[in-house]
């Protein structure tokens, strides 16, 4: 699972000083569940996902990642999670087959084993077509899809998705957002930011809605319905971060 505890992040600029980017970020996600941070452009969603993954090092506070302390036990938290950013990070040059199997690779399992499960991850991904493709050649929507395949490869129990449909067409959007319901029902532990209402409607089993580094409401869509008495979840954001 996932188990934040008051995390926090602060950045220093030379002309505006101290910047809090994230304070006080307290949440959890278990197995089979799906929590979503639902905010606007530069709410610090991706910053809070960057300390999860262990890209960042908190300012303040800690969070625990398969029961691993990501500030204590940084590695370990690592070998147990896959993080898609934003970024595809692909190498333009190998084929989209070799720059899977090469993380699998990384995260230690023999030749056999990658194979094996960048196969499988293609064939749930519909991008056999393109495995022998340079990564370079490949299309927006494919690439975000192989970018997953990278982040899986070693079927890590949680899994943490930063923006994951963004810039995508509607065909790739679908395709990632059925991927993410099918580790949920594998009973793996998915944490994910987006700005997209649709998404968080469709996924969530717990929305939190983050707004200037801060973590303003929490619920299930319909604890959040009930709480804001409207059933329109762009409402209640708007609601929310207006204070």
């Amino acid at each position: 699972m996932i188990a934040a505890e008051n995390l926090g992040k602060e950045f220093r600029d030379k002309h505006r000083g101290v910047i809090r980017a994230v304070a006080n970020l307290t949440f959890r996600c278990a197995p089979g569940q799906v929590y979503g941070l639902l905010g606007a452009n530069g709410a610090g969603k991706t910053t809070a996902l960057r300390m999860l993954a262990t890209i960042l090092a908190p300012t303040s506070g800690t969070a625990r990642v398969a029961g691993f302390d990501i500030c204590r036990e940084p590695e370990k938290a690592r070998q147990n999670l896959g993080f898609r950013s934003t970024a595809t990070a692909l190498y333009g040059r190998l084929t989209a087959l070799e720059m899977v199997e090469y993380f699998g690779r990384l995260h230690g399992l023999d030749q056999s084993s990658a194979r094996r499960r960048t196969l499988a991850l293609f064939e749930r991904l519909a991008i056999n077509d393109f495995r022998d493709r340079r990564c370079e050649a490949l299309s927006t929507g494919i690439k975000q899809r192989v970018s997953i395949a990278r982040t899986l490869v070693h079927d890590p129990p949680v899994m943490i998705f930063d923006e994951p449909t963004a810039g995508l067409d509607v065909i790739s959007a679908r395709t990632i957002v059925a991927f993410i319901r099918e580790c949920k029902a594998s009973g793996k532990t998915v944490v994910f930011s987006t700005h997209v209402m649709s998404e968080a409607e469709k996924l969530c089993d717990t929305i939190g809605i983050i707004h200037d580094g801060r973590l303003l409401a929490e619920g299930s869509l319909q604890d959040l319905r009930d709480r804001f008495c409207v059933t329109d979840l762009e409402e209640i954001f708007m609601r929310v971060v207006a204070g």
